[in-house]
């Protein structure tokens, strides 16, 4: 039984012991979880995430109720199947799909996955990470992720719906991104649901101010039937190994000038320090990197959120995890 200090990280930490108990079928007891959070303990979808993890691996599990700081889990075999997961809520669907994926990746067949709740979240990573940045990563890996957004859901409404089929590989294969290669494009859209559009139409302004983009290059996206309000800005920027996506949402209180030279600061600095993976993209692809037995990218500094979830995957796999610094926030992250 791997025991593990919950008060080291917040959800993410608990999502990667699950998603890390299934593949190796190893048991773990979680304690302190979430301690130094506002809201201490499991929160909706975090339970989502182990019951979902629950299914996929057949597990007993103790300690899985609302606010509980202790949970035991012990899987059985991952098995394939049809999976529909509702949050009820606006918590996020792509962090739980992210939970399970990687397990559903080494069944002995393909898996579909419905999951209801919030797609564009705060602090979450939005669907169109999932779809446009992060799949294709695996994809190289010889994993096949069909992810389909089918409607959107923003935070605090919720009601967003994803489906995804997974296509298991029999092994990952270790990857090397080290270099981004040559530039391609770079867009953005706006995203608004019950919302002026004005707002939309102010952000791209600005982004097109600040990274000299033509107006081919800008996409006002207003949906329809809105299920409540919400605002995402979204820039993409294609290289020739990789595709990167920064996502900020719009605020009360916070103009949209201001959310957009916040996502356009992000983009920046990412093709000014000329890595190829941004730090967002950094702390999703160590799991499947260490899952491969090796692999290596260049990124930013490391956050103090990745060398925790460094050293929780180190517990579980054997395989050690080292950041090395190239030169000012260029580093290089290694996988052995």
């Amino acid at each position: 039984m791997i025991e593990i200090d919950g008060s080291q990280g917040g959800g993410q930490l608990l999502r990667t012991a699950l998603t890390l108990s299934m593949v190796t079928g190893e048991p773990f007891t979680m304690t302190g979880i979430r301690a130094k959070r506002s809201r201490a303990g499991l929160m909706r979808q975090h339970l989502t995430a182990v019951e979902a993890a629950r299914q996929v691996s057949d597990a007993t599990i103790t300690g899985a109720d609302l606010g509980s700081q202790t949970l035991t889990f012990v899987p059985q075999a991952v098995r394939a199947g049809d999976f529909h997961f509702p949050i009820g809520t606006a918590g996020s669907t792509t962090l739980v799909l992210q939970t399970v994926l990687p397990a559903l990746c080494r069944a002995d067949k393909a898996s579909t996955i419905r999951l209801e709740g919030g797609t564009h979240n705060p602090l979450a990573p939005p669907a169109d990470f999932l779809i446009h940045t992060f799949a294709p990563v695996l994809e190289k890996m010889g994993v096949i992720a069909d992810i389909r957004l089918d409607r959107y859901g923003f935070y605090p409404a919720g009601g967003g719906v994803i489906h995804a089929h997974i296509k298991p590989a029999e092994t990952l294969r270790p990857l090397h991104l080290l270099e981004r290669g040559e530039l391609r494009s770079v867009s953005a859209t706006a995203l608004i649901s019950s919302i002026n559009v004005s707002v939309a139409e102010r952000e791209l302004k600005v982004v097109a101010r600040r990274l000299s983009l033509a107006d081919g290059a800008l996409k006002l996206h207003e949906i329809r039937p809105a299920l409540g309000p919400g605002n995402a800005l979204i820039i993409r920027v294609e290289s020739e190994h990789v595709v990167e996506t920064f996502t900020t949402f719009g605020e009360r209180g916070v103009s949209a000038e201001q959310v957009a030279e916040r996502v356009c600061d992000e983009a920046q600095a990412y093709l000014k320090t000329g890595v190829a993976i941004g730090p967002y993209m950094a702390d999703q692809l160590l799991l499947p990197f260490a899952l491969a037995g090796s692999g290596s990218f260049t990124t930013t500094s490391p956050t103090a959120h990745s060398r925790t979830n460094a050293a929780l995957i180190e517990k579980f796999l054997a395989v050690q995890i080292d950041h090395i610094e190239l030169r000012h926030d260029v580093w290089r992250v290694e996988i052995s």
